[in-house]
Order: C-alpha cells, then structure tokens, then sequence
C-alpha cells in the first residue's frame, strides 16, 4: 500500500492530477478541500475549530486508509521553510510508516501566470467553492508566492522539508506545458517503474 502525497502551490492542478492518477489506477483521491469546504461552511476558515478539526478529519482519514491498506492521494500545500508544516507532515505518514507501507511525493511546479489561469478552471471550482470569490482566490495565489511552496530545483536552498523528502521517492514536474493526463501518466510511469526495479532487487527468499 503507498501514499502518494501530491504537494505544491495554489492552482498547480494538484487535484486535478490526483483524478487523473486515481483514474488510471488503485489510488483513492482525498484532496484536502474534501475537509476544507464543510468545516469553512460551518465554522469559518482559520478559526479554532476549524482548525483541531481538520487536522484531526485528515489524520484519520489516513489512518483508516493505511489500516485498511488503501493506496491513497493527498493533495495540499506545503510551506517547506515552515518547521511545523514538516512536523505536520510527519504525523499524517505516521499510519503508513506504522502499517509498513511507501509515502511517495508528487512535487508539481508552475509560472505563476499559469497558474493564475488554472486558477479559474471549472473543474477546480466546482469542488472548491471557496475559490469561487475568483478576484480573491487570485490574489490569494499572488499572496502565496511570498512562502517557498516548491523545492529549489539547483539545490543550493535548504528547507526544513528536506529530510523527509530525502527518505521517501520524490519526483519534481514542471507542469506548464503538461495537460494533466500527461502528468498522471508521467508520475505512474515513475510509481510503476520504481517498484518494478524494487522488485527485481529482491533475493529470492524476500521475493516470497
């Protein structure tokens, strides 16, 4: 079982890659509007209680996926220079890592300007009601560009991310020229290869 984490910034496509991946395999997509839109609706975003409960709705969604041995999307935004969003990360994983199966991290990456138009898709509102208020979903996007949403393709920046993507697949995709069934396809490619070259590696005796 394998959790494919699915990470960078606002408008990237994120979910829209998730679907095309679950589509086109076993993966389950929980995006992280699934618990976003009925708490805002409920309690408001940013408030405490939003808050406790959509950390703790996402934690066990995770949990009940590994304990029932689900491959699994989660799609977010990641601040990699923010030590609590590392931390963060880290308790999500947790079940897999427990239940001894593979966190893998689908990085995807793209121009602002790009951005800004995928910002708008009909697709993305229509699940993310949030986002419907355009003017201000845009500049929320604009506004996101002040924290480091994706990694340092040069590698001459560290983050606090940095460990964990070191310990688990990590593959970074410049989207802006790539419809979504290109990216899915590319990032299966990359989960189907990694883990037939694992397979060949094993000794006969783990083979079993």
């Amino acid at each position: 079982m394998r959790l494919l984490l699915i990470i960078g910034p606002p408008a990237v496509g994120k979910m829209t890659v998730g679907r095309e991946i679950a589509a086109q395999s076993d993966f389950r997509l929980f995006h992280n509007h699934h618990t976003i839109e009925p708490l805002v609706e409920v309690f408001g975003y940013g408030t405490e209680p939003f808050n406790v409960l959509n950390a703790e709705f996402r934690r066990r969604v995770i949990q009940e996926a590994a304990r029932n041995k689900l491959d699994l999307i989660f799609t977010f935004v990641w601040g990699l220079q923010d030590p609590a969003d590392a931390g963060y990360v880290e308790e999500l994983v947790a079940p897999f890592d427990q239940a001894g199966g593979e966190v893998w991290v689908l990085e995807l990456a793209a121009d602002l300007a790009t951005r800004l138009v995928r910002n708008r898709g009909e697709s993305r509102l229509a699940a993310k009601p949030t986002k419907r208020d355009v003017e201000w979903s845009d500049d929320n996007v604009r506004r996101m560009e002040s924290h480091q949403l994706n990694t340092d393709p040069t590698g001459s920046t560290t983050t606090p991310a940095d460990a964990f993507l070191a310990r688990h697949p990590h593959l970074r995709l410049d989207t802006h020229d790539l419809a979504p069934t290109d990216v899915a396809r590319i990032a299966l490619a990359w989960l189907n290869q990694d883990a037939t070259d694992a397979a060949r590696d094993l000794r006969p005796a783990d083979a079993v």
